[in-house]
């Protein structure tokens, strides 16, 4: 018989560009009197544009300019960036950061390794574990999510939740008495059949909600975006009068062909705000459209975003019905995360049924919490609530200046309006409403 001979393919090939033609990355104080440059050339590879803007946004930078261009082999990015005070990143021991986590990945030290993260999975937090939520929203699901999981002596060392078009999605990070991950099948199982219930409610439809754990490695925010897709909330996202997201805030988007390269054109022009860029692009990803060119500008209070586009395939946006799907979940994406109203920050000393008790006095004070972060700092756990009124009228002040004092007789709280014509940032001072683990969190307790 004869020998078929095969040709050998060295399984490094794929990594020899990077080795040749490592990530460059600057950082430029000088350029721009107002902000900081951050300059980013590499070689070109799949979900590379939202590996970038996730750093960069996990960092709570923001993004006023961007320049994207990743046609062919090579990526080429320009960020004009500031803190979330509005000043240049001049703090030695972020630029070192950024530079390592967005250059070679063998320059990767054990202060980049122990950079905080928003990561979903056990392995990403320590001893945790992860539990994702997703179902139809009511006034004080939160509450009864949290008083099943205080009961069953679960502490939440750490969550985030949305909700949009009437639909909730949480990861939260638990562990029981003794600070470990639970591991026992059998309280798990006990876990899930009960969160089940609570969520479902008088609905005996498995589709209309679902508890799960989560063992891998995905981005906390981008899985919320995932879940909520899977879910379908951009449905209905057109409804004006859903009262997760003022109509003041609906963005305008417009797909366009571009004949001459071959593009779809993706123009986004609403409202500006932290995160907005990551959450754009993250849709764009896992709705399986690569970005070639992009260019985005802040014009005072409004966002203007271009994407060039195609779809991994190659296509482009050809029919009237793809157009409208991803018009509707741009849509959406962009609005899970705006809230209008007041929000709450609360300090106090972390111990199991916490977020329980503060969840049960809201529900009884008539509020119902449309976004939440949930964070521990050692002993302490901090907190912030974006609430409304229950019945979706605004809130009546007399109720909150009601709450802090039942609150405020445990815990710090801090009430703040959240603007509703004007950019601002998501979080200031010690609370944050996208939480971070480690180092980070002292700047905020200090």
């Amino acid at each position: 018989m004869a020998t078929v001979c095969w040709p050998y393919f060295d399984p490094e090939y794929e990594n020899f560009s990077n080795r040749m033609n490592p990530p460059r990355v600057s950082v430029d104080n000088s350029s721009c009197h107002d902000c900081t440059l951050i300059k980013v050339d590499s070689v070109n590879k799949p979900g590379i544009l939202l590996e970038v803007v996730q750093i960069l946004t996990d960092l709570d930078f923001i993004i006023t300019k961007a320049y994207i261009s990743s046609d062919g082999g090579w990526f080429m990015d320009v960020f004009h960036v500031t803190d979330q005070q509005g000043k240049k990143i001049t703090d030695s021991k972020t630029i070192d950061f950024i530079e390592k986590a967005l250059g070679p990945k063998g320059q990767s030290t054990e202060g980049v390794k122990n950079w905080p993260s928003k990561r979903v999975g056990v392995h990403s937090v320590g001893d945790h574990t992860a539990v994702e939520l997703i179902g139809r929203d009511r006034p004080g699901l939160l509450s009864e999510i949290s008083a099943v999981l205080a009961n069953l002596h679960f502490n939440v060392v750490a969550a985030e939740v949305w909700t949009h078009n009437r639909r909730i999605a949480c990861v939260l990070y638990v562990n029981d008495a003794t600070n470990r991950a639970v591991d026992d099948p059998n309280r798990l199982s006990l876990m899930e059949e009960q969160l089940n219930n609570i969520l479902r409610g008088c609905e005996d439809d498995e589709k209309v909600a679902r508890t799960s754990f989560s063992m891998g490695f995905t981005h906390m925010d981008r899985r919320l975006h995932q879940m909520l897709f899977a879910d379908r909330d951009y449905e209905s996202s057109g409804v004006t009068t859903d009262v997760d997201c003022p109509p003041s805030f609906r963005p305008k988007i417009t797909i366009e062909r571009c004949e001459e390269k071959g593009y779809s054109v993706v123009s986004v022009r609403c409202k500006d705000r932290a995160k907005l860029m990551f959450d754009i692009v993250c849709t764009l990803t896992d709705m399986q459209y690569v970005v070639f060119h992009a260019t985005i500008s802040s014009d005072g209070p409004y966002a203007s975003q271009e994407y060039f586009i195609r779809h991994m395939d190659g296509c482009t946006l050809d029919t009237e019905g793809e157009k409208e799907r991803v018009i509707k979940c741009i849509e959406a994406a962009i609005r899970r995360r705006v809230s209008e109203g007041v929000s709450l920050e609360l300090c106090a000393k972390d111990r199991v049924g916490l977020l329980s008790e503060v969840t049960r006095i809201l529900r009884e004070n008539g509020l119902t919490v449309c976004r939440a972060g949930v964070s521990t700092r050692g002993e302490q756990a901090l907190n912030v609530f974006y609430v409304r009124d229950a019945s979706g009228n605004p809130v009546d002040m007399k109720t909150i200046e009601a709450l802090r004092k039942e609150i405020g007789k445990t815990m710090m709280v801090d009430v703040k309006r959240v603007p509703s014509n004007a950019k601002a940032p998501e979080n200031r001072g010690w609370a944050k409403t996208s939480f971070f683990f480690g180092n980070l969190l002292e700047r905020f307790l200090t």
